[in-house]
């Protein structure tokens, strides 16, 4: 359906090949919108062979290249460069997706493989491989610029959103039946740590196609200044968004804590990060060292379009900076919608026209309140899984692991705060979301403050 001068797809048209593997629409949401390509063309059988070998743990249970520290040589010795192929296939944007995940994937593991054998003997990270291979980096460059990412691992093409397949095609998306299609632990394990991680990512947003639809609802009935139908809209994004946070909460038991950081080393990116201080060479790419931030669920675009459909206001921050750099690390089609949205909403006073009145203003409070119990949850277990666990100091997207998540967090808070304030009279349902609001703060500011201290101010 045309909306404005963007197109929102209920059609994913999975036999085009000539349309990106991701778009947005109201029936996947921002899945891709056909089910990723996990068997590659013939001609990259020695990728595969790599691949397959790779984890600590293949399929078969038995060790791979990573348990005993042989995948850098393996990739020197027997991978060719494969870039003939990648051009080849140039005009199947979906394939060209599933290579841009599969390079990642090696391209990372290859870095990365020092530090983690270094951290499972309890030592520091240490320096990742400084070089990138010719037969790795010319490949990810020409299959990530075809595709419409950097050239390294991100959260939506690579890792999570695109690295997944259905056990029984005739089963759909419901969490048993997913599976990982690569891993770099024990993930092709659908039981292991890494492989809930993913899934409940997965699972997460295989729902966000009624948030989207809501979203879009709403800004079109504002701008008609419909108001019964403007009130349904923000309602469904509160159900949307409340079921996107039911299924978050199962990572606690699909994904355990004492395991998060044996597979964690791998998604770490280039940028801030000390395994890489001056960048990294892509030998046959660039004489100049790049660097890119590694797999991040900031990288994840349902809450930014909440933050954009509601126009929550971040401070200005150093951290907000980043947050804003993060924005070019999605799909191109997520972020020309998300652009939308934010362009969309304050053009026509959203936020304004829904205070105006009291059901839609209580509406609009839920909603900014099931973005504050997202970052709420997201805060728990960065606490549990990261800060409790290990001392580095950055994230894997490279923002300080303290302060990042509390920085957007806080703003939210605030959002609701003014709101809440602002009202000349109470609104329905919000009276005991606004006490919890008030504890998390006070929490939080305590927690934030009890970290920084134990890391130095980090």
């Amino acid at each position: 359906m045309a909306i404005g001068t963007f197109t929102v797809l209920h059609d994913t048209r999975p036999e085009d090949t000539k349309l990106p593997a991701f778009m947005v629409s109201t029936t996947r949401g921002f899945l891709p919108r056909l089910e990723p390509i996990a068997t590659l063309p013939k001609e990259f059988d020695l990728l595969e062979s790599i691949l397959q070998r790779m984890p600590i743990k293949k399929l078969d249970g038995t060790p791979g290249l990573l348990a005993n520290g042989t995948l850098g040589e393996t990739v020197l010795k027997e991978l060719p460069d494969l870039t003939w192929a990648v051009e080849k296939y140039r005009e199947n944007l979906p394939l060209q997706n599933a290579l841009y995940r599969d390079y990642s994937f090696l391209a990372s593991a290859y870095l990365l493989e020092p530090c983690h054998e270094r951290f499972m003997k309890g030592e520091p990270y240490g320096l990742g491989r400084q070089v990138l291979p010719k037969n790795i980096s010319v490949p990810i460059s020409r299959c990530a610029e075809i595709a419409g990412f950097k050239p390294f691992m991100e959260y939506a093409g690579s890792y999570a959103l695109y690295n997944y397949r259905l056990a029984d095609p005739t089963q759909g998306l419901e969490y048993s039946n997913l599976r990982l299609i690569r891993a770099f632990e024990h993930g092709l394990d659908p039981t292991s740590s890494e492989a809930g991680f993913v899934l409940v990512h997965v699972d997460m947003v295989r729902n966000s196609g009624p948030l989207i639809a809501g979203v879009v609802s709403a800004l079109n009935a504002c701008a008609a200044n419909d108001r019964p139908v403007f009130i349904d809209s923000l309602e469904e994004i509160v159900r949307a968004m409340t079921v996107v946070n039911s299924v978050m909460e199962n990572m606690w038991g699909k994904s355990k804590a004492n395991d998060y950081t044996s597979f964690r080393t791998f998604i770490f990116g280039i940028t801030s990060q000390s395994m890489f201080p001056n960048g990294v060479i892509y030998e046959g790419v660039s004489d100049i060292p790049l660097s890119f931030r590694g797999e991040s669920g900031a990288n994840d675009s349902m809450i930014p379009l909440c933050d954009n459909f509601c126009q929550i206001s971040m401070p200005s921050t150093p951290l907000t900076e980043i947050l804003k750099d993060f924005r070019a690390y999605r799909p191109g089609n997520h972020r020309e919608f998300l652009e939308y949205v934010n362009t969309r909403s304050r053009s026509i006073g959203l936020k304004a026209y829904a205070l105006e009145e009291r059901d839609s203003a209580s509406a609009y409070l839920r909603i900014l309140n099931q973005v504050r119990d997202f970052r709420w949850r997201h805060w728990c277990f960065t606490r549990e899984y990261i800060l409790k666990k290990t001392a580095h100091p950055t994230a894997t997207g490279g923002s300080p692991i303290v302060t990042w998540l509390p920085n957007q967090l806080i703003a939210v808070m605030d959002e609701m705060v003014s709101v809440w304030e602002g009202a000349d009279r109470e609104l329905d349902g919000c009276e005991d979301l606004m006490e919890r609001t008030t504890v998390q703060r006070e929490t939080l500011m305590k927690e934030v403050g009890k970290y920084s201290l134990e890391r130095g101010g980090v």
